[in-house]
């Protein structure tokens, strides 16, 4: 088979993608991943074909438009800002962004002639090429897949179709006519709307040039160990935003997320190791000496070892918790963060921190060290997670599809 796959937005959705890329490239086949200069990295230690010419969200754009749709419609609540960013969101998805795309994509098509796209849940247009070219196409795993309704896209949807003289479609399903790619069980699944799934095991092997530093083995034992991680779209958005550029709306400041996680850590007796980055903390907070920071850590092999995970909410770092058993408290920013957060305390799996005053953060850690219902809670998620087929599955599977 070949294979064409994409991804955009932050590098955690090249992370998402490359299990699947992976397998199928080691069953002797021909992968080709489509993707942004800040994405393409993740792909470097892989037999894939890599190009980097999909379009670059516009991040500053986005911040700006959110902005405005929110304070026009008054929205100044967690959930209006949601609302708003959403909003925003289906509006960049489905305007030049996905002609773009699909123009980059179609014109490389037309030498690959793939036979199946994976694609990034927010590529409209991968949707359009499967669509012109008669072949499935997929989405990976991602937050925005779980947090879209597909009725809400299909208006514009169809209005793309129209303009590149492709039929419309009555059916909101439309949008993932053959499912989509999961890595939890469906029992614990965070997607809001029913759609076809092929589910495998969440690996804890993304990057396999990955290892932990040496310091990490002298940390002291005698205590819990508690891992903290803002993720990477997070720091990419304070990258690329100009100065004075506005966050999106319901967007903390990363930095200021930063000093409450390493405030509430510092109050907490335990072994904290918090992955900040790159990012200072603002105010200048200076962590307790139990608390270590480092720019970046092998986030799965790390947690295999946590006994609680405090986390951003972003969707990989929520299934690589759910496969390693690691109770979650969850101080989430944007997108999909928000319903993640809840759906964590929804499922027993962990706590949603309302409270971001350092003292109320580390109280709520402290009762997840010591709750031993909710450990048992994450123990049988980690079983059911493991109890998936291995990623290799995905060969057979869209073998299938393309027969």
């Amino acid at each position: 088979m070949r294979v064409l796959c994409t991804a955009t937005g932050s590098p955690s959705h090249g992370r998402a993608l490359l299990p699947l890329a992976r397998a199928l490239a080691g069953a002797g086949h021909e992968v080709t991943v489509v993707t942004t200069a800040d994405v393409a990295p993740v792909f470097a230690a892989d037999p894939v074909t890599v190009e980097p010419t999909l379009p670059r969200i516009d991040f500053s754009a986005m911040g700006r438009a959110s902005a405005e749709a929110a304070e026009a419609a008054g929205a100044d609540a967690p959930e209006g800002g949601q609302e708003a960013h959403l909003k925003v969101l289906v509006d960049r998805l489905t305007g030049d962004m996905a002609l773009e795309g699909h123009r980059v994509l179609a014109e490389l098509a037309r030498d690959f002639r793939p036979d199946a796209i994976i694609r990034d849940g927010m590529d409209i247009g991968a949707c359009l090429l499967a669509e012109q070219l008669g072949i499935p196409q997929l989405p990976i795993p991602a937050g925005t897949v779980n947090i879209l309704d597909p009725a809400a896209l299909l208006p514009a949807l169809n209005r793309l179709r129209e303009q590149l003289g492709l039929p419309v479609q009555e059916e909101p399903g439309s949008l993932y006519p053959h499912g989509r790619f999961d890595y939890l069980p469906a029992e614990y699944s965070f997607a809001r709307f029913p759609a076809t799934v092929l589910a495998y095991r969440q690996t804890t092997v993304v990057d396999r040039t990955a290892g932990l530093p040496g310091w990490v083995a002298e940390l002291p034992a005698d205590r819990p160990l508690v891992f903290a991680a803002v993720g990477t779209a997070l720091p990419m958005f304070r990258e690329v935003l100009p100065p004075g550029t506005p966050l999106p709306v319901g967007m903390t400041d990363p930095a200021e997320q930063l000093a409450t996680i390493i405030a509430g850590l510092s109050r907490l007796e335990c072994t904290a190791v918090v992955a900040t980055g790159g990012i200072e903390a603002a105010g200048g907070v200076e962590p307790a000496p139990h608390v270590h920071l480092t720019d970046r850590l092998a986030q799965p092999l790390l947690l295999e070892c946590a006994d609680l995970f405090v986390t951003h909410g972003g969707y990989n770092s929520i299934r690589e918790a759910v496969r390693t058993g690691t109770p979650m408290a969850v101080l989430p920013n944007f997108g999909d963060q928000l319903p993640n957060a809840e759906r964590v305390q929804e499922l027993g799996l962990g706590r949603h921190l309302t409270d971001t005053d350092p003292d109320a953060v580390a109280a709520v850690c402290r009762e997840l060290l010591a709750d031993r219902e909710t450990a048992a809670r994450c123990r049988r998620a980690q079983l059911a997670s493991l109890a998936l087929p291995d990623i290799g599955q995905v060969v057979a599977d869209l073998e299938k599809l393309v027969a």
